[in-house]
């Protein structure tokens, strides 16, 4: 539930952010590569994602990034107390939250795009508006309800995915049991 809620909240905040840029710079260049990444991030299964991000940021530039590429976010210091590790979360959460960014990106953007082209927007900036004030007041606000519309449906498919992520990086949750006590035949867990 921790790894789910926490490839959410990155799903939701970046995802946001790339759908505005998307739809204000639109038919770009950049509207184009941040589209572009998000169909790669909708084709790519959060088992692949997550084994790639492991490999690059967890053993190739573990030097220089400092995440385990296993590891709990619940860990035994030295003196033998359990501390929570936060760097341990960062991974799993990312490759666990790829898809549900992608579809919120383009979600945003359609959004945004939509409501840019309404009459209220085109009022707003007749009156003298700055575009900041229009975009951010009137533009996301309205734009917001089917990205969270999208986010609902994702958060389910989220916990089916934790599983398989939760195998790759060794993190422990019920996924982790549950992928053990297959391979191990345990019939009771």
């Amino acid at each position: 539930l921790i790894l789910a809620l926490a490839a959410m909240a990155i799903a939701i905040l970046i995802g946001i952010i790339l759908g505005i840029i998307a739809a204000l710079v639109q038919d770009t260049w950049l509207d184009q590569f941040i589209i572009g990444l998000s169909v790669i991030g909708i084709s790519v299964p959060s088992y692949v994602s997550a084994i790639v991000l492991a490999l690059i940021f967890g053993f190739l530039l573990r030097d220089y990034t400092g995440l385990n590429i296993q590891g709990s976010i619940f860990d035994i210091n030295d003196i033998g107390d359990e501390v929570v590790v936060w760097k341990n979360l960062l991974l799993p959460a990312i490759a666990l939250g790829v898809r549900p960014l992608a579809i919120i990106t383009q979600v945003m953007r359609s959004s945004l795009l939509d409501v840019l082209a309404q009459d209220y927007m085109r009022t707003a900036k007749a009156k003298g508006l700055r575009f900041k004030d229009v975009i951010l007041t009137h533009g996301v606000k309205n734009s917001l309800n089917p990205v969270f519309t999208a986010v609902t449906g994702w958060f389910a498919s989220l916990l089916a995915g934790a599983f398989f992520v939760e195998n790759v990086f060794n993190f422990k949750g019920v996924g982790g049991l549950t992928v053990n006590a297959l391979i191990n035949y345990d019939i009771p867990v």
